[in-house]
């Protein structure tokens, strides 16, 4: 009999780009004037590089000495779900990070409608600068969302994964501390794109902190990473080989772009070793590559290429801002007086030497240690693509490596119909979604969520929906 399950307790966002990285600058000079470009295609116009609070801006109070201020809120807005608002426990808050001037993080918080030992997971999206806030608002999985931080000081800003690890670690101990009773319950870190970087950075953060007994002991189960970028060595290889076998560009094309392939390696190895202006040089040439891809393929949508792009990045977020900026919404969220941003420029600049950096070195050390791993892909995704992703999680050298490589290939399915392929060995799961682009749970929401579940118990290979 299986345990009754239901969602999860609850779902953070973190709030920083997922499409960011298609945009490409011709010189060094490029990283604020691209993302200005990026924000201006996405239809959005914020009124600052960051988002900026001013003292009284935010309505919660904290209680003690407490760093979390939180508040249970209502969100008609949503939709009907079926179930009593008020049983849902739907809340928003922020959270005074320290050692900053005046940075604050701003979230939401969604508990499981079921049961109280049920899984905490955190959910991040996107990476650096921009909101997918549309993922809460449009996806069926109950969630809490990060916002980027709110500071009257951009020198709060963080430039690398350490910075933005350490901030997520110590909310979570925050967290922890105001709501004692999840701390036994299993712990998993979860998100998408960008967070290819944030989650193997944030996963080895609390395994850290949990060997070296700081703090609250987070009971940490696995990570789930969803068409991320994670090693950008290995992935950026495969975008010619994707383009090709997609049949979105010819064999002369994938010729000519062989050696432009080869030089992108080397940019990528030397900003491994020497860091610094040699990350941004590798950013720089690496992503004419993918931009050619692009201009090759006309107007395909390199997050989803079934479809057109409309637009320079194909999607128009500008209904988000102007929702969350309601004065009505504000007032439910309890944020005062703040604007909500959808994209910035200062943080995509600031984290733009992060980009080419390998992020899969710190998951073998997860591995060995019974944390587990699932890396799944859409299989129409141009730009974070199913290829690469399993490229490196079958190159990634763990004691595993050569059971995983040798392991058999068998269906997802849900309700009895095949939803991807997948392959495991161990902790480690490697899984293509079938018929989904960029952003799986948008795409494919019902297997999304059944995915997720089911991995959650060990179960992914079952051919039923594991009981809510």
């Amino acid at each position: 009999m299986a345990q009754k399950f239901s969602h999860c307790i609850l779902l953070f966002f973190l709030i920083f780009p997922t499409s960011s990285y298609a945009e490409i600058a011709s010189n060094l000079e490029f990283p604020r004037t691209q993302a200005e470009k990026f924000i201006r295609s996405l239809n959005l116009f914020p009124k600052h590089d960051v988002n900026h609070h001013v003292d009284g801006g935010c309505e919660v109070t904290e209680v003690g000495e407490s760093r979390i201020a939180e508040k249970r809120i209502e969100l008609p807005y949503l939709g009907d779900s079926g179930a009593n608002v008020k049983d849902l426990g739907h809340h928003a808050g922020y959270y005074r990070l320290p050692h900053t001037k005046d940075a604050r993080m701003f979230y939401f918080f969604f508990e499981s409608r079921n049961s109280r030992v049920d899984p905490v997971v955190i959910w991040l999206t996107g990476g650096p600068g921009c909101s997918e806030t549309c993922l809460l608002l449009g996806m069926i999985l109950v969630g809490i969302r990060f916002q980027t931080l709110y500071s009257s000081h951009t020198d709060d800003i963080r430039h690398s994964e350490d910075g933005v690890s350490n901030d997520l670690y110590n909310f979570l101990q925050a967290f922890f501390k105001e709501h004692p009773q999840y701390v036994k319950n299993d712990f998993y870190i979860t998100g998408e794109s960008y967070e290819g970087h944030y989650i193997p950075a944030l996963a080895a953060r609390v395994h850290r902190g949990n060997k070296n007994k700081e703090g609250v002991y987070i009971n940490l189960k696995g990570v789930a990473i969803g068409n991320g970028l994670t090693n950008p060595e290995i992935q950026y290889k495969a975008y010619t080989d994707y383009a090709l076998d997609m049949q979105l560009i010819k064999q002369s094309d994938y010729k000519s772009m062989s050696k432009s392939v080869l030089q992108c390696e080397q940019a990528i190895k030397l900003c491994g070793t020497e860091g610094g202006t040699f990350c941004v040089g590798a950013y720089v040439f690496c992503n004419t590559i993918f931009n050619k891809i692009v201009e090759l393929a006309g107007d395909k949508n390199y997050y989803d290429i079934r479809k057109k792009c409309q637009g320079s990045l194909c999607y128009d977020f500008s209904n988000v801002e102007n929702f969350l900026n309601q004065e009505s919404v504000k007032d439910i969220l309890g944020v005062g007086n703040i604007d909500f941003v959808s994209c910035s420029s200062a943080v995509h600049e600031a984290m733009i030497m992060d980009w080419m950096r390998n992020l899969e070195v710190g998951i073998p050390s997860l591995l060995e240690n019974g944390i587990k791993l699932l890396v799944y892909a859409g299989e129409y995704d141009l730009i974070c693509n199913w290829l690469g992703n399993s490229r490196w999680v079958h190159a990634m050298e763990w004691s595993g490596q050569r059971e995983f490589v040798a392991a058999s290939t068998v269906p997802f399915s849900v309700d009895r119909v095949e939803a991807g392929l997948q392959k495991a060995h161990g902790p480690l799961t490697f899984l293509k979604v079938y018929n989904s682009g960029h952003m799986v749970p948008m795409d494919q929401p019902k297997a999304s969520l059944e995915m997720l579940r089911r991995w959650m118990h060990n179960r992914l290979t079952d051919d039923h929906l594991v009981p809510m």
